[in-house]
């Protein structure tokens, strides 16, 4: 999407610690222009691609005749979504509320295609009803702003196939190190402790994110980019020896060969995200009963901190007509347990919100996972994610070139940290190329 350097500029000065201060206004002017009822009825237009959405949206038409929603799906957001959504926020006609994820949303805002709902006071009156980093992922750094309303979350764990750690004799890894040790016992019994995904950045992201790194932060208007911060050049380093030594494979990621490799117990762990749940079940139903969840390996022992993978807000897009109404309908969809009952039945969405990873559905064990109450360890991960993680406005451009870093890695043609050093450098290039500032530059 088109957009001047001025707007660009005025955009990242949002995130920037400069402007905090400013942004605690309660002038309209700050906060994006009046949160008002419209005083009739209204007709929302909202774009997700949640299976079954449409029912969810229903229970919402029939309480509430004055605000009516009419949903359409779609691929998700890098499938397609997004593109549509930049050419409709430039045509004028986007419709009113979107699914974004929270590694997008920077990418919006700076392309001025949000609308701020701080000043909506019910949205700002929830803001302790989320879980605390979801709220920071749609604050993007500001106190009085907010760009979308947090939907879910995917902390982060280890999936295991109990039955084979059992039967070897090998313990469950409680630190990376660990895990390590684990994957040559794990490789000397014919299997492979996991693979090594050149494609799920995202995964890798999380990675860094649980080490305590991030790869973006503001510098009074103006990025950082730190791709190769000293964090993530720990979490590749980690892997690379584990690539070198051939304890992991390298399978294209969400293939058959994929998950006949989970399937046939070629593949024993994978450190996912709590969606990853249904995709084992899926992928692997020859291994019903034999998976267990167990906190993420920790850099340090006795450490608690998790990483992220996923999770979506909904956001009221550039030029709705219908702020109030749109973040009225946002935050029930992510609030209310009736909403959030029926998305987990629907789609399996795991809550945003604090209460919500008490809905009964959650409490359940799970037979796939040998009736084990696997949420209770994702509960647990959800309030121990590091919580200053920060995207940057080109998120699909960084994912693209270091998933390109990555498979030359693993072809034996550079290193995984090179990668991260090679996406660094074109990151600050695909921003500067928008002008778009980056700091030291």
């Amino acid at each position: 999407m088109k957009h001047t350097k001025t707007a660009a500029a005025a955009a990242v000065a949002l995130l920037s610690s400069v402007t905090l201060a400013a942004c605690s206004s309660s002038d309209d002017s700050v906060a994006g222009g009046a949160c008002e009822p419209a005083g009739e009825n209204v007709t929302l237009e909202f774009t997700s691609w949640i299976p079954g959405i449409e029912g969810v949206v229903d229970l919402w038409n029939a309480e509430n005749p004055d605000i009516q929603v009419k949903v359409q799906t779609g691929p998700n957001g890098n499938g397609g979504t997004y593109k549509n959504f930049f050419n409709q926020i430039e045509a004028g006609n986007a419709p009113d509320l979107g699914q974004i994820e929270y590694d997008a949303l920077p990418n919006f805002l700076v392309q001025d295609g949000l609308e701020d709902i701080g000043n909506c006071e019910e949205v700002m009156a929830a803001k302790d009803d989320f879980v605390d980093w979801t709220w920071s992922q749609v604050t993007l750094g500001t106190e009085s702003s907010v760009y979308g309303v947090p939907q879910d979350s995917g902390p982060m764990a280890l999936f295991y196939r109990k039955d084979l750690f059992e039967e070897n004799n090998i313990p469950v890894p409680t630190t990376w190190a660990e895990y390590a040790d684990a994957a040559a016992q794990v490789k000397d019994a014919g299997g492979y402790i996991t693979n090594f995904s050149q494609s799920d950045i995202n995964q890798f992201a999380g990675f860094v994110w649980q080490a305590g790194g991030s790869w973006f932060s503001t510098e009074g208007d103006a990025w950082d980019v730190t791709l190769d911060s000293p964090e993530s050049v720990q979490v590749a380093d980690y892997w690379q020896d584990l690539l070198d030594k051939d304890l992991v494979s390298t399978v294209p990621a969400w293939t058959d060969e994929w998950n006949n490799a989970y399937n046939s117990g070629d593949a024993w762990t994978w450190v996912s995200a709590v969606w990853g749940a249904n995709s084992i079940a899926s992928g692997a139903p020859d291994t019903a009963g034999k998976w267990a969840v167990a906190p993420a390996p920790q850099w340090t022992e006795g450490g608690t901190d998790a990483g992220n993978w996923g999770g979506s807000s909904i956001a009221v897009l550039k030029g709705s007509d219908h702020k109030y109404e749109a973040a009225k309908f946002a935050l029930w969809l992510n609030t209310s347990d009736e909403s959030l009952t029926a998305l987990n039945e629907a789609a399996n969405i795991y809550p945003a919100t604090k209460e919500g990873l008490n809905l009964p559905v959650l409490k359940e064990g799970v037979e796939f996972y040998g009736d084990q109450a696997i949420y209770d360890v994702f509960k647990d991960a959800s309030s121990q994610v590091v919580p200053d993680f920060t995207w940057g406005p080109t998120m699909t451009q960084v994912y693209a070139d270091v998933s390109d870093g990555f498979k030359n890695a693993v072809s034996g043609s550079g290193t995984l940290a090179s990668a991260l050093a090679d996406g660094n450098a074109s990151t600050i290039a695909a921003l500067e190329a928008q002008a778009i500032p980056v700091a030291g530059e």
